[in-house]
């Protein structure tokens, strides 16, 4: 069986106007600062515990009963927070 040619393949150069010289259209990615981390974990303690003490002294607490369901929003968004912000972490 004969053997095929192999074909040399064209180097590929992108279009003008795609890299420009000097500058990179795109950011570097740089670490988070350092108060980024505990900010982020912190956040994420805060609507855990925020949670956790609603459901066990929420009546007790004036201000707690007064927000009745709105305190799992409070909970959950501070967690979210916290969530968003891991993702973004570097």
């Amino acid at each position: 069986m004969p053997k095929s040619k192999v074909r040399k393949k064209s180097v590929y150069t992108p279009p003008q106007g795609t890299l420009q010289s000097g500058t990179t259209s795109a950011r570097a990615l740089q670490p988070s600062p350092r108060w980024y981390a505990p900010l982020m974990v912190t956040l994420m303690l805060l609507g855990l515990l925020w949670i956790v003490v609603f459901y066990v002294a929420g009546d007790r607490i004036p201000f707690m009963s007064a927000l009745n369901a709105w305190n799992f929003l409070i909970g959950f968004g501070l967690m979210v927070a916290g969530l968003v912000m891991s993702m973004r972490w570097r």
